[in-house]
């Protein structure tokens, strides 16, 4: 790589960044926990998110952004669960980044959401480098993608915060291996919290549920107390 796109890279994440860190502030004033998912293609990344946005709506005010390389598919599914939801349409670009999630915010007011959920491209390599400002990152991985993704893409795992097992109603058909998956999480970040879920059948996803409703009422907490 020449020096020259080095240092246009450089420039680029600092100023992804710099608006991260001024997204995160926004939302931190506002009490909104938001939580972004990563995940490789047909993980079931939308089918848990519409499951999150219908149980969580029914105490709390949620919305979610969604990013697509070209379809409005997700953003169409998950108005199902919540009429407060935006595509963001990448057209060729891998990621969605903090510029693209600011301009989708500007004519919501954040302080009216409780949760809002950003749906990244499903890609595991490029959305791994970009804060987008969120509380929490998710990755998702299906028990149908075998167990060794996390040793071939470390830096998603290293650079989300809660890995969330899904499909796991698959996962004796697939023959996954869940300690070895669970081994091999842990040797690429060490004591990150696992969810097993399956959006078909119910499981775990209140546990879900619970984790992210006690980090709503984390985030309302005065300084001093937490």
């Amino acid at each position: 790589m020449s020096t020259r796109m080095v240092e246009v890279r450089a420039k680029v994440m600092k100023q992804n960044d710099l608006l991260a860190h001024s997204l995160r502030e926004r939302f931190q004033q506002h009490h909104t926990c938001v939580v972004g998912l990563v995940s490789s293609p047909g993980s079931g990344k939308t089918a848990f998110l519409e499951k999150i946005l219908t149980r969580l709506s029914q105490d709390h005010k949620v919305a979610a952004l969604v990013g697509d390389l070209a379809t409005e598919n997700d953003a169409a599914r998950l108005q199902r669960a919540t009429p407060n939801v935006k595509q963001i349409t990448t057209g060729t670009i891998c990621h969605l980044d903090a510029s693209m999630v600011e301009k989708a915010l500007e004519d919501w007011h954040v302080g009216a959401i409780d949760f809002l959920f950003i749906e990244n491209v499903g890609n595991l390599v490029c959305p791994s480098s970009y804060d987008l400002g969120e509380e929490l990152r998710f990755v998702l991985l299906s028990a149908t993608e075998g167990e060794d993704k996390p040793l071939k893409y470390p830096n998603i795992f290293n650079s989300s915060d809660v890995a969330i097992l899904t499909k796991m109603d698959m996962a004796a058909a697939a023959e996954f291996d869940l300690s070895v998956v669970r081994r091999n999480i842990e040797s690429v970040r060490p004591g990150m919290k696992i969810f097993e879920v399956s959006s078909k059948t119910g499981l775990g996803m209140e546990e879900v549920i619970s984790f992210l409703c006690a980090q709503l009422e984390h985030s309302r907490q005065p300084i001093s107390e937490k």
